[in-house]
């Protein structure tokens, strides 16, 4: 059934006549669509459409399941490639909205990361505390819904799902159907292997030798980049990325220290550096770390770290870097109002942030309000934000490699034993070390890739500021990703974007033209001849004006078509489609190769799949 809180959101925003003429059920599941021409009902639910996207909104459930199973699929953009990338959430309060802010993040992290897909999400409707049956019952179920799209969507974990989940999804929908699965089906073990966090530490030491070309701005005369013995972090969340994050620090920065690190119970600050390693095995036995060892190494002695109950105060201590690494979008705001962790006025003296968590939001006002927070912190004290989506792409990064780098063929679980537990299990038990040898393989393709492209955007990143004094730091990120998505765009053609078409021969009378442009949808069909060549094209128009002038419906196409067609070649570019279009002041034409008929493009498609707007201002 509906999740009930999910389907109060849904009934309080759509009017009654979007759920008879949008619903549709598919086996025991329910779909509510809306693409990118769907504006009002998007608005509805808090989504804004631009021109990146989104491009599919599903809200579903589950029907016939006695269990609450429902929640939210947004497939961003598809312009860097097909499918969409990017992890589920599985908390209480999902939204729509919320899923799409993270469906864009997801669209410009890909994008900066030059992976080939695009930027999705989806988010389940449930409580992260259910019982361990209750909750696979609840993934099993999302994934029989998200099946419907596997060709648009692939998953991965995020907040309230793990590894363990991915491989509930594989059992039933395929191995090539999800990404982050565990290791004995040749997953990269994101979590394990500190994906994300590494991803942070690799951006901290490229930016270390990166950031002493910032001395040309006013803001940053006064810099001082430290060698690395007297590079000091402080990490807000010590958690799945920021205990690894301190970890990694340890290993890969000699000499520089973790001083600060935060949790729910509290925080712990000392300038002479913090036993992270202790610490790390700590959180990997008990999660919460901070009050755990202030009761067993500090209570009752003298010494020179500090704890203090309230985790956000760490934000106030000095460092030279920030890590905010917790599930908190707003940890820093001019605005008190907003409710950030701490306001710019009482944050403590840092020279650089490096985003572990998920700070971005196409949302206009926190857009403005991110804006105004870094013309405060970036411009007025020289402090340079490293922006999330630049920085914490190793955990996709790592993902991705599981379909760059397919499962070979003979290691694929047969369809026959999707959904079957038992004998996907013993399947994988069989090939145990081949897959073993896969996920090795996949590990040390991630980690080159992961350097070489998070290395790459600091470069980029302070090429840009440099550049252009007045930008601002989230600008050159947003600039960046961007960029990269209208050249994948830039370099499509029709091929890439066309449509299936309708083909009606030229005996076809207009009546059985008219129902085919019903049930597919179109406006426009294909007429051909007996050899399959393109003789002609009829559109909505041409048989309203035969009605208008008494035709018999019988009439064959011939007697209406339009001979002199106006074709796109299946290698024109994206340009090339609008200049046809706008020249000669049509809607939509056919894709036509030696003189058959592929598909079509049209004008209502390239708003809906393509960057438009950012590339027509191109075009001159």
């Amino acid at each position: 059934m509906i999740p009930k809180c999910m389907l109060a959101y849904l009934r309080e925003r759509l009017p009654e006549s979007t759920w008879d003429t949008r619903l549709v059920r598919r086996g025991d599941g329910a779909f509510l669509e809306f693409d990118a021409t769907a504006r009002d009902r998007l608005s509805r639910l808090g989504i804004a459409v631009d021109h990146l996207g989104p491009r599919l909104v599903v809200c579903m459930w589950d029907e016939a399941s006695p269990a609450e199973i429902g929640g939210y699929l947004v497939v961003d953009n598809l312009a860097m490639g097909r499918p969409a990338l990017g992890g589920i959430r599985l908390l209480p309060e999902v939204t729509a909205a919320t899923i799409h802010n993270l469906a864009r993040g997801m669209t410009l992290k890909n994008a900066a990361a030059n992976l080939p897909y695009g930027g999705g999400k989806a988010g389940i409707v449930a409580e992260p505390a259910l019982f361990s049956l209750q909750h696979t019952e609840v993934v099993r179920g999302f994934a029989r819904l998200l099946s419907h799209y596997r060709d648009l969507y692939l998953p991965g974990p995020d907040v309230g799902t793990n590894d363990a989940d991915m491989k509930t999804i594989a059992i039933e929908n395929g191995l090539e159907s999800v990404v982050s699965k565990p290791a004995d089906m040749g997953g990269n073990r994101i979590d394990q292997l500190g994906a994300a966090a590494g991803g942070l530490i690799i951006a901290l030491h490229a930016l270390l030798q990166e950031m002493p070309r910032l001395h040309v701005l006013p803001q940053c005369r006064d810099l001082r980049v430290p060698a690395l013995e007297g590079v000091t972090i402080i990490i807000q969340g010590f958690g799945a990325v920021g205990a690894h994050a301190a970890h990694m620090v340890h290993q890969r920065l000699p000499g520089a220290k973790v001083i600060g690190i935060s949790d729910a119970m509290g925080y712990l600050y000392d300038v002479g550096g913090l036993p992270v390693e202790e610490l790390f095995r700590l959180w990997q036995a008990q999660g919460v770390v901070t009050q755990p060892y202030f009761l067993t190494q500090l209570a009752g002695h003298v010494a020179s770290t500090k704890y203090a109950t309230q985790p956000n105060d760490l934000l106030r201590e000095d460092a030279f870097c920030l890590i905010p690494a917790a599930p908190i979008a707003n940890y820093l705001d001019t605005d008190a109002a907003s409710r950030p962790s701490v306001t710019v006025d009482r944050m403590g003296r840092w020279t650089l942030s490096v985003e572990g968590a998920n700070t971005y939001s196409p949302d206009p006002v926190r857009q403005a309000a991110r804006a105004r927070l870094e013309r405060a912190v970036y411009r007025q004290r020289g402090v340079l934000i490293a922006t999330d989506y630049l920085v914490n792409s190793g955990g996709v990064i790592f993902a991705a490699q599981e379909q760059l780098i397919p499962t070979p063929e003979h290691l694929r679980v047969p369809d026959t034993m999707r959904g079957d537990r038992a004998a996907i299990e013993r399947w994988l038990a069989q090939h145990a070390e081949a897959f073993a040898t896969l996920a090795e393989q996949r590990r040390q393709a991630a980690e080159v890739y992961r350097d070489t492209v998070i290395r790459h955007n600091m470069r980029e990143l302070i090429d840009l500021l440099i550049a252009d004094a007045d930008l601002l730091p989230c600008e050159a990120a947003e600039r960046i990703s961007v960029g990269r998505i209208t050249a994948r765009e830039r370099g499509r053609t029709a091929a890439d974007l066309m449509e299936p078409i309708p083909t009606m021969p030229l005996t076809a009378s207009i009546h059985e033209a008219a129902a085919a442009l019903v049930e597919a949808g179109r406006a426009i069909l294909a007429v051909v001849t007996l050899q399959g060549a393109l003789a002609g094209v009829v559109t909505r128009w041409d048989i309203t004006r035969a009605i208008a002038r008494s035709l018999s419906d019988q009439e064959p196409l011939e007697r209406i078509m339009t001979r002199e067609v106006i074709v796109a070649a299946p290698g024109d570019s994206i340009l090339e489609v609008v200049r046809k279009l706008e020249h000669h002041d049509i809607s939509a034409m056919p894709v036509v190769e030696h003189g058959a008929v592929l598909g079509m493009v049209s004008a209502d498609l390239l708003a809906q799949r393509s960057l438009l707007r950012l590339l027509q201002s191109q075009m001159d």
